[in-house]
């Protein structure tokens, strides 16, 4: 029997609905970079892109677990000289419920030429209002 490899005419992309409320951070952020990466399909291969889009609701309702509320912080460098940044967890999600769950998905994609569209397949919102709802097919995954 040979292998079987996904042709790119061959790929179907659903819409996945997630509800961030009273969710754990990485959890969700785990079960999203699955259904990004296609690693729930049969068809999954490393190399294609065979992912799903993925559209995640209430991000300002998303909890995390112990004392990292207070105690988590985000750091990024520039690259020129005095260019350290700290947000803590916090203030981030004050300012940008949404950059918080982007920033944990992205952390879980691999690092390789596929994880930008990956990641424009992910659609973070504010809230309950959804202007993808139309893309929805009720298939009993969510």
């Amino acid at each position: 029997m040979k292998t079987y490899h996904t042709k790119a005419k061959e790929i179907v992309r659903s819409w996945n609905l997630l509800d961030a409320k009273g969710e754990i951070l990485g959890r969700l952020a785990t079960k999203a970079a699955s259904m990004l990466m296609g690693k729930h399909k049969v068809t999954y291969s490393a190399h294609v892109d065979i992912g799903d889009y993925v559209v995640i609701v209430n991000s300002e309702k998303i909890k995390l677990s112990g004392k990292k509320t207070s105690q988590k912080v985000y750091r990024s460098h520039s690259g020129y000289p005095g260019g350290f940044k700290e947000v803590s967890f916090a203030k981030l999600s004050k300012e940008s419920p949404a950059k918080v769950i982007e920033l944990a998905i992205s952390g879980m994609l691999p690092g390789n030429r596929l994880k930008r569209a990956r990641l424009e397949r992910l659609k973070v919102l504010v809230g309950e209002r959804n202007p993808y709802e139309d893309k929805f097919k009720e298939n009993g995954k969510n």
